[in-house]
């Protein structure tokens, strides 16, 4: 061979290889998170995620790319954004804010792991038909912040004990909504308080709920966990403060923002789980063999600024079992 020859070989194969070697680099995995609320509303969750990858190894940008998808408090459009993740054929689909993402997922596919992290009863919801083995494609962690409105009720009962009226907000958009109704009605029965029903979507509907607080002369109110009414603390622990209502909320910052209290499971710490999980099945977990998990702690925040201004005298025992308390 002339050396002419040989060097034109030689340069061709040394072009080429760089392409080869690009070319056999293995892609990095893809989550989707599907996302019911907004941005801004899940943003500590949002982040505790990312911590909890990073703890198993992947590093957003990094080790794992992150595609979102926000519904913007639209639940209806879950399912569609749902379709759109599975058909980008993502490796795992992360469903948060509410039991609405995580049954969109469910239904468009049956194969991709998906790991949720809200507040209500999985199996209740038709999520998984075991806490301990969940089985198929679906796991994560729960806070069961839906489940604690009977607390809530109760504590409120407590510190209004001769009101005879009671209200519950409610998302009517929730899948949860009945069994959230049902449940609070069979708690106030038991207390033997009335318990007034209202429905809130957005915020227009969160004042027209007001209206019908006040016009019925509601002693007090509980606000049911979901993701739309949980990003409204702030506007709701202004509205209860306006018209003088002693309030109930799952978010901590409730409470921080003026409102009477505060009380639920972390709904951070249980997204730095779902994150961990995502990791451990991008390790080759199966979601079958992890269960689900659930809250051991919860926080019972107390405004006494709040308590001093509605005339509320919050009771030593209630003071003891306070995880903070608000001068």
């Amino acid at each position: 061979m002339k050396r002419r020859e040989f060097i034109k070989l030689i340069g061709g194969t040394v072009a080429v290889w760089p392409l080869v070697a690009r070319a056999q680099q293995p892609s990095i995995p893809v989550v989707g998170f599907l996302g019911a609320t907004t941005p801004e509303a899940t943003a500590n969750q949002v982040e505790a995620i990312r911590r909890g990858l990073s703890e198993t190894g992947f590093v957003d940008g990094h080790s794992v790319k992150i595609e979102y998808r926000w519904a913007e408090n639209r639940y209806a459009q879950l399912p569609a954004m749902a379709a759109d993740l599975v058909s980008r054929k993502v490796d795992v689909i992360v469903a948060n804010g509410q039991s609405a993402a995580a049954l969109a997922a469910k239904t468009a596919t049956a194969t991709i792991p998906i790991v949720f992290s809200f507040g209500a009863d999985p199996i209740k919801v038709g999520l998984v038909p075991n806490l301990n083995r969940p089985g198929g494609n679906v796991t994560g962690a729960t806070t069961f912040s839906i489940e604690l409105n009977k607390k809530k009720l109760e504590i409120l009962h407590g510190l209004v004990p001769t009101t005879a009226a009671i209200a519950l907000l409610v998302n009517p958009d929730s899948p949860t909504a009945d069994f959230v109704v049902q449940d609070a009605q069979e708690a106030a029965h038991a207390l033997g308080r009335r318990l007034l029903f209202l429905r809130a979507s957005n915020e227009r509907e969160i004042d027209t709920a007001w209206a019908g607080i006040v016009e019925q002369g509601a002693g007090g109110l509980v606000v049911s966990p979901d993701g739309f009414l949980s990003a409204m603390y702030d506007q709701l622990a202004a509205q209860a403060a306006r018209h003088k209502v002693p309030a109930i909320h799952e978010a901590r910052v409730f409470a921080r923002a003026g409102g009477l209290i505060s009380y639920g499971a972390d709904g951070v710490e249980a997204a730095r789980q779902a994150g961990i999980y995502v990791g451990r099945i991008l390790k080759g977990a199966k979601p079958a063999d992890l269960p689900v998990l659930q809250p051991t702690k919860f926080f019972l925040v107390i405004n006494l600024k709040t308590a001093r201004a509605l005339g509320i005298t919050i009771p030593n025992a209630l003071l003891i079992q306070a995880t903070e308390l608000i001068e």
